[in-house]
C-alpha cells in the first residue's frame, strides 16, 4: 500500500513539474510575441518647416512610448520633403502641398497621409500701423506695386518684402489663395518659418507670411487681415479665412513601414498638440479642398 501511494505522489508530482513548465513554455511563448510586434526603425522626417513643430512635439511624444523607434525631424521645406521621400532618402517627406503640386514629382509612387491643417498669415514689422489689407493692396505690396507703406493706409516708411525660398510650400500657398498666383517681387528670402518671424521682427517695415503656429512666437511681429477678415481658426475652419493648406506626411508607398505608419497616426491623433501649437485637426474643418484648390463642403 504504501508503495502504492509512494508512486501515486511521484507520478502527480511529474504531472505538475509538466504542466508548469508547459505554462513557464507557454508564457515565454507569449512575451516573445509580444515582443517581436515591437515597433523599431529609424524614422527621418523632414521637409516643411510649417509642420515641423507639431512633428517636433509629436515625435518626442511618440518616442518614449516605442522606445525601439528613432525618429529624426528635419526642415528644408516641402519641395525636399517630396524630392527625398521619393527618392527613399526619407521615411516621410513632410509637405505643404500635395505632391501633384511638385513638378518632377511621381505621386503615383508616394503616399499621402493628411495629418492636419494649418493657415498662413501675412505678417509685419510690430510697429507698423497697418492692421489690413485688401486682397489688390497685399498683391501689390508682395509685387513691388507699392513700396511705401502710407500707399496703402501706413506711416512714410519703405517696405521691405521678405519672400521665401523656392520649393517652399508655405510660400506656393501664399501666392496661390492670397495673392492669385501673382509672381513675388525679387528681394531678400529665408527658407525657414522661425527665420522669417526672426527677421521681420529685425527690419523695420517688413512683411512676410508664415503658418499660424508661428504667429505668436515672437512679440516683433504681428499679422493682419485681409479683406477685413482675420486669419484665425476659426475663420479657416469654415473656408471664409481662404489661406490655408493640409499638413501632409507623405510615404514611399513600396517602402513604408509599420513604425513610419504608427508615427503619421500618432500625429494625426495628437490633437493636444495640434490645438495647442496653432494648427486644426482635420475632423474640425466644414470644408474640403483638393490638390487644384476646388472647394467642397463636408
Amino acid at each position: 500500500m504504501k508503495k502504492k501511494i509512494l508512486v501515486g505522489l511521484i507520478t502527480a508530482g511529474a504531472l505538475l513539474t509538466l504542466a508548469a513548465c508547459g505554462s513557464s513554455n507557454g508564457s515565454s511563448s507569449s512575451s516573445s510575441s509580444s515582443s517581436d510586434k515591437a515597433l523599431s526603425g529609424k524614422i527621418i522626417a523632414g521637409g516643411s518647416t510649417a509642420l515641423q513643430p507639431l512633428a517636433q512635439q509629436s515625435s518626442t511624444e511618440f518616442m518614449a512610448k516605442n522606445t525601439g523607434v528613432q525618429v529624426t525631424v528635419q526642415g528644408g521645406g516641402s519641395g525636399v520633403g517630396l524630392t527625398q521621400v521619393a527618392a527613399g532618402s526619407f521615411q516621410i517627406g513632410n509637405s505643404d502641398i500635395f505632391a501633384e503640386e511638385k513638378s518632377g514629382i511621381d505621386a503615383s509612387a508616394i503616399t499621402d497621409h493628411k495629418v492636419a491643417v494649418v493657415g498662413f498669415a501675412p505678417i509685419v514689422n510690430a510697429k507698423i500701423d497697418v492692421k489690413n489689407l485688401t486682397s489688390q493692396q497685399l498683391q501689390d505690396v508682395f509685387t513691388g506695386k507699392v513700396t511705401n507703406w502710407k500707399d496703402v493706409g501706413g506711416s512714410d516708411q519703405k517696405i521691405t518684402v521678405i519672400g521665401r525660398t523656392e520649393g517652399s510650400g508655405t510660400r506656393v500657398n501664399f501666392d496661390k489663395f492670397a495673392l492669385g498666383g501673382a509672381t513675388e517681387v525679387k528681394g531678400p528670402t529665408q527658407d525657414a518659418s522661425g527665420s522669417v518671424v526672426q527677421m521681420v521682427g529685425q527690419t523695420p517695415g517688413a512683411i512676410s507670411y508664415v503658418a499660424l503656429s508661428y504667429v505668436d512666437t515672437s512679440k516683433d511681429i504681428k499679422d493682419i487681415s485681409i479683406d477685413g477678415v482675420e486669419p484665425t481658426e476659426a475663420n479657416v475652419v469654415t473656408n471664409d479665412y481662404k489661406v490655408w493648406s493640409y499638413e501632409h506626411m507623405y510615404t514611399n508607398t513600396k517602402k513604408e513601414t509599420a513604425a513610419d505608419k504608427a508615427f503619421i497616426k500618432y500625429v494625426a491623433e495628437n490633437n493636444k498638440d495640434i490645438k495647442k501649437l496653432g494648427y486644426i485637426p482635420i475632423s474640425d474643418m466644414k470644408v474640403e479642398r483638393d490638390a487644384d484648390g476646388n472647394i467642397t463642403k463636408k
